[in-house]
């Protein structure tokens, strides 16, 4: 049974590749597909954006296909940068230039009001048109300064606060273990596994 991916992050592919290693899922992603185009995420949440790239990737491809969007939310900024997250600092925005908006942005805010959270909506997209979704979230803070050298986009300012380290000063298997996107891979695990096995018995 193959599933696509719409992703061209290869690291998101491995993440969810180790999930189902024991299974007959053939994990396929933009690689495979390179004439896939991504479709404009003009959704106001991460579900609708979610959802808008499984169902494009879902159509171009006639496989059942899973999409992500995720970002950070701070409550002191309303929840920006949210759907944002990407292209706080601008369209093509640096995570550099994204993690310094944060900091100007953030720079008044008391210790007591510096609380976030990382999301993650996953969407499968059926070729029958139906939809399912799971979602993930880590909760921590916005610190003043950069701490660790790990991971991407806004990790070295995000404190979490079930590991008590920035996001940046986690190992890979740390993070995976609580990361917004793991728990939502986790979350739709049971749900691809029912499908799947479904799929074959019938």
């Amino acid at each position: 049974m193959k599933l696509f991916f719409a992703t061209a992050n290869q690291n998101k592919v491995k993440e969810l590749a180790a999930l189902f290693s024991a299974y007959d899922i053939d994990i396929v992603s933009v690689a495979n597909y390179p004439d896939f185009i991504s479709p404009p995420e003009t959704g106001v949440t991460f579900q609708e954006n979610a959802q808008i790239k499984a169902e494009c990737a879902c159509q171009f491809t006639g496989l059942p296909s899973l999409a992500d969007d995720s970002g950070l939310v701070v409550a002191a900024l309303k929840g920006a940068p949210g759907v944002y997250s990407a292209r706080y600092a601008g369209e093509n925005a640096t995570d550099e230039e994204n993690n310094e908006k944060l900091l100007a942005e953030m720079k008044d805010i008391p210790e007591a009001d510096r609380k976030a959270y990382f999301c993650s909506v996953l969407c499968l997209a059926l070729p029958k048109g139906e939809t399912i979704f799971s979602e993930g979230r880590v909760y921590g803070r916005i610190l003043r300064k950069r701490q660790g050298e790990n991971g991407f986009g806004y990790d070295p300012l995000f404190y979490v606060d079930e590991m008590d380290k920035a996001m940046a000063e986690l190992t890979l298997a740390e993070k995976n273990m609580v990361s917004h996107r793991g728990l939502a891979f986790r979350a739709m695990k049971d749900q691809l596994l029912s499908l799947f096995l479904a799929t074959d018995n019938g």
